[in-house]
């Protein structure tokens, strides 16, 4: 005799029941275990410490950076607003806390001395947990000095980057090079180079984050000077920073016709005084020797070739000459 298949709907029920049965103890359950340890926690008196808002608010900023005489801290101590106090830190470095009283905190960062006043803090209060916030520093703003159109100090709002304070300075100058300093409150003694190209948006990676206290110098080109028989004495820049005899010379306007290629030199200071290195210019122009590197603050020297002078000036008086000449001779 063949046996009825199982009624699906018939065991949907029977889940379905078994689940509203269950239910109340599952709630109870879950109850008792929350309040025992809620329990255990008043036992102990152990308190479970809230997110880090000091690490949370410093998110995106410098955690290396170190507090210093007139920083303004504010410091909390959860479970215990009583002990909340805002306290600019003294000439000598200090901030004061109440229970504790004066602790040395300049030179330290945030973290640092969060750990420290929290030790400290240990022996009044039961597992204390403290956050310290700087709301204020001493120096809340950044120096951009050198090559920049309005060097001064500027302020930083947020968080800010190196381009972001060279714009506010009102961009590179004409003078300005193809480096400069950065130099991080947060450690004086070590300063960082960043080379970069005259178009900022070309090197996104030199765009490094500036703090208050910061100081930035844009560092001015080097220049060289080009004198003597050349269409445009001047001086140059040398904004990639290498410049050859010939660049001057071409940038200088090329040499005039009465020039003496062969006395051309170069005038270079040194420590000990003026060096001259003569320059074969009539070669170099020629491609028949290497053209010459020119450094910082090198006089690359053309002068006249008093033979040419004095012929251009015979030639000169001749054509005027010839020219009154001509005029006399019209009837």
């Amino acid at each position: 005799m063949r046996s009825k298949p199982p009624n699906p709907s018939r065991s949907w029920y029977v889940l379905l029941l078994a689940g509203i049965l269950a239910f109340p103890f599952t709630l109870t359950l879950a109850q008792e275990q929350a309040a025992g340890t809620a329990a255990t926690a008043a036992t102990t008196g152990e308190k479970t410490p809230p997110p880090d808002t000091a690490a949370s608010t410093n998110r995106g900023h410098d955690l290396s950076l170190r507090l210093s005489v007139g920083d303004l801290v504010e410091m909390t101590v959860y479970g215990v607003p009583e002990l909340t106090t805002k306290t600019r830190i003294s000439t000598e470095g200090e901030m004061y806390a109440p229970l504790i009283g004066y602790t040395h905190v300049a030179g330290l960062t945030t973290e640092e001395a969060q750990k420290l006043v929290q030790a400290r803090l240990a022996d009044y209060v039961k597992n204390p947990h403290v956050s310290l916030l700087v709301t204020e520093y001493a120096s809340d703003g950044v120096s951009v000095l050198g090559a920049v159109n309005r060097p001064g100090v500027y302020p930083v709002l947020g968080q800010q980057r190196l381009f972001d304070l060279i714009s506010a300075a009102g961009g590179l100058s004409d003078k300005a090079g193809r480096s400069l300093t950065v130099t991080h409150r947060s450690d004086p003694s070590k300063t960082v180079t960043i080379d970069f190209t005259r178009n900022l948006k070309d090197d996104p990676e030199t765009n490094v984050a500036v703090f208050p206290g910061d100081t930035i110098i844009v560092r001015k080109a080097d220049v060289i000077y080009v004198v003597g028989d050349v269409a445009r004495p001047s001086g140059l820049l040398m904004e990639g920073g290498e410049l050859s005899v010939l660049q001057a010379v071409a940038l200088a306007g090329g040499t005039n016709h009465t020039a003496k290629l062969n006395g051309a030199k170069i005038l270079h200071k040194t420590p000990n005084g003026m060096t001259e290195t003569p320059v074969e210019l009539k070669k170099i122009l020629q491609a028949k020797a290497p053209d010459l590197p020119l450094h910082a603050d090198d006089i690359l020297v053309i002068p006249s070739s008093t033979g040419k002078v004095i012929a251009g000036a015979t030639l000169q008086a001749a054509l005027q000459a010839a020219t009154l000449l001509s005029v006399a001779a019209v009837p």
